[in-house]
Formats: structure tokens, sequence, C-alpha cells
């Protein structure tokens, strides 16, 4: 995503350390996961922007893929959307910790159609 202040896109590079192990004989990159998922080719501030323009704004998959490419210049598939929609928060994602459960006030509450609240 480029800059929300200009409207540019940005290029980012990353500079991450490799260290080796001397028991097992294996290279490891230090943990990135704060800035996307493992393996996946696009950031969690990528995956959130699209699922969130297809279940809150209610846009087609093809519609908020042309979106983010219009508006912010990040090419998405629109198959890849439709993955990350359908899978809920996109390749191996957890849950924001600090956003609020979408249950609305009936299902908060525990107020469910079969009882009353007393």
């Amino acid at each position: 995503m480029g800059n929300l202040l200009t409207g540019w896109s940005r290029d980012l590079i990353v500079i991450y350390s490799q260290h080796y192990c001397t028991r097992c004989y294996k290279y490891f990159n230090a943990d990135m996961t704060d800035l996307t998922a493992p393996g996946s080719h696009y950031t969690k501030r990528v995956v959130d922007m699209a699922v969130r323009s297809v279940m809150e704004d209610g846009l087609p998959y093809r519609t908020a893929s042309w979106s983010l490419w219009r508006d912010h210049r990040v090419f998405v598939p629109y198959a890849t959307v439709q993955n990350w929609v359908e899978d809920g928060r996109g390749k191996g994602m957890a849950a924001d910790p600090h956003r609020l459960p979408r249950l609305g006030v009936i299902r908060l509450l525990g107020v469910h159609s079969g009882r009353r609240a007393v």
C-alpha cells in the first residue's frame, strides 16, 4: 500500500537478519510475521484492505481487485481476494487481538432467539 497522505506507492525494502544454528546446521531468518503471513506475497495491510472492501463495502471480487490497483497500485488477482475472503482473514493470519468481535448486541449479551432475557 502506498502513502495514504500523498497517494503515491512505495517500495518496501526490508532488512532482516539471517541466523545459523550450530547444533542443527540450519539457517533461519528473523521473525517477520508482524508484516506479513508466512509464505504470503502481500502485507497484512493489503489483505485487510481487500477483505474489508468485500465484506464491509459489499464489492464483488473483481471490483475489489480493481479498486486496490486503481487506488493503491497493488495488483491482487481477484481469485486471490476470493480465497482471502473465503478463508476468513487470509493465508495463515490470526484475528486482530485488539479488534472487537462483530457479534451484535443480541449475541454479545447472550440473548438468543429461543430464550428471553429476564
